[in-house]
């Protein structure tokens, strides 16, 4: 009986209303995220699912108001690049679907991708859903390659497909070294040579081939920029030579991690290419990272960088804590417009979506959170969620344990039953 409550409960978390809602947000502090800014005591109408109108004094026969009493409204936020949806519980390979190692068969796979692995009815997206997070860059780690795959950006709204064009994910640095001949220096090496294939400069059938006929196929695709590189790297020295090769061959790329990238602020400006940073990154954890500062995403701000947020570690079981790090780079010196930027403006439109999320502005998706303070605080939270103008649930499985161990149980002596069994 007890097992059956409980599996009903995480149906119901799961479970999201199939039709797209309307609404009408009264009197909120706007945070639209884009050139308009913040907007004070402002009202935000949702019909069919996209924002249709924003100002004061709206109103609209028939539709629910929700009133804000001057809360924060923002964009629904990024999650930042994670496994969600192809990780389960970290611990279990079963339940990670992340990465291919084919036994050092070929040194990159770039035509592996991850998004056909996505599990939509995964618990972790209402876990992800409840803290404010809307949608995720999924990635593919490294696995036997440190050309590692592709993934995409996914919505956290049950849905399916991807919302974007496809970023192929690359490991440069030491903690690629191991999958390149134990060289960081045969990392451009073996770069050049895979795009040499891509390029139709290398036979197809030579012995001494690095791809596979469908991988140079999907490396030329971004070679041809239809689709950003996701190169995760730390060192300055690093970050150099990935602009210079970058510009030889005239790729489009985006940085993840980046901890000495403010060392390189105007190269990377001047280059345009997004940084996903840890804000939390300060400490020298390895030869990659001696020079990492909490001032990292002001700085590079300061030179004219986008600047995005991303979690080191178990980015996908801990999704909310990428506002602690937007709120410890706000506390560094980033402005806090450039903060909430980062996680809504500026990953979406480095990945291709800036004309549907990330922002608040009519025709956009009504993608949405009411906060019940500064959302860039931790000590907020998120009153509630709307994807598309559908109002999420707020709850999850770890919201469901939380209200099953949290109250006090009576003493048996008035009938109470053990811990874990309330209302039993």
């Amino acid at each position: 009986m007890i097992r059956r409550s409980l599996l009903a409960a995480a149906l119901a978390a799961l479970a999201i209303p199939a039709c797209a809602q309307n609404v009408l947000i009264h009197d909120a502090t706007v945070h639209t995220a884009t050139a308009r800014g913040t907007l004070q005591h402002t009202d935000v109408l949702v019909r069919d699912g996209r924002v249709a109108a924003i100002g004061s004094g709206l109103s609209a026969t028939g539709v629910p108001v929700v009133e804000a009493n001057g809360k924060p409204l923002t964009p629904a936020l990024f999650g930042g690049i994670t496994d969600i949806g192809i990780e389960e519980v970290s611990g279990e390979s079963s339940t990670v679907d992340d990465a291919v190692d084919l036994k050092g068969e070929q040194p990159a796979r770039p035509e592996f991708d991850v998004t056909l692995a996505y599990n939509p009815d995964s618990v972790l997206l209402p876990v992800a859903r409840v803290e404010g997070i809307g949608f995720t860059l999924l990635a593919a780690g490294q696995g036997g390659a440190f050309v590692a795959g592709q993934g995409a950006m996914m919505r956290l709204d049950g849905g399916p497909d991807t919302i974007g064009p496809h970023a192929l994910f690359i490991r440069l640095g030491s903690s690629a070294a191991s999958r390149s001949g134990n060289s960081r220096a045969a990392q451009w090496m073996l770069l050049d040579q895979m795009v040499a294939e891509a390029r139709g400069r290398v036979a197809s059938d030579s012995p001494h081939a690095l791809l596979t006929p469908a991988g140079r196929s999907v490396l030329a695709k971004y070679l041809d920029g239809q689709g950003r590189v996701v190169v995760g790297v730390q060192r300055a020295a690093d970050i150099r030579q990935l602009l210079r090769w970058a510009g030889k061959q005239n790729v489009k790329i985006a940085i993840a991690g980046g901890a000495e990238a403010w060392k390189l602020a105007p190269e990377l400006a001047k280059a345009r290419v997004p940084v996903f940073v840890d804000a939390l990154a300060n400490l020298p954890s390895s030869f990659d990272q001696i020079n990492a500062t909490l001032e990292n995403a002001a700085r590079l701000r300061a030179a004219g960088v986008d600047v995005g947020f991303t979690q080191s570690g178990d980015a996908s079981h801990n999704a909310r804590k990428v506002r602690q790090l937007a709120g410890n780079a706000v506390a560094n010196g980033l402005p806090w417009d450039d903060g909430l930027a980062g996680l809504t403006r500026v990953p979406a439109q480095a990945f291709g979506i800036g004309d549907r999320l990330g922002g608040i502005a009519v025709g956009m998706n009504a993608d949405l959170v009411l906060w019940s303070g500064d959302p860039l605080d931790v000590a907020n939270t998120a009153r509630q969620v709307w994807l598309g103008g559908r109002e999420m649930p707020m709850h999850s499985r770890q919201t469901e344990l939380r209200d099953r161990y949290l109250p006090t149980p009576k003493p048996a002596s008035e009938g109470g039953l053990p811990r874990a069994y309330p209302g039993q």
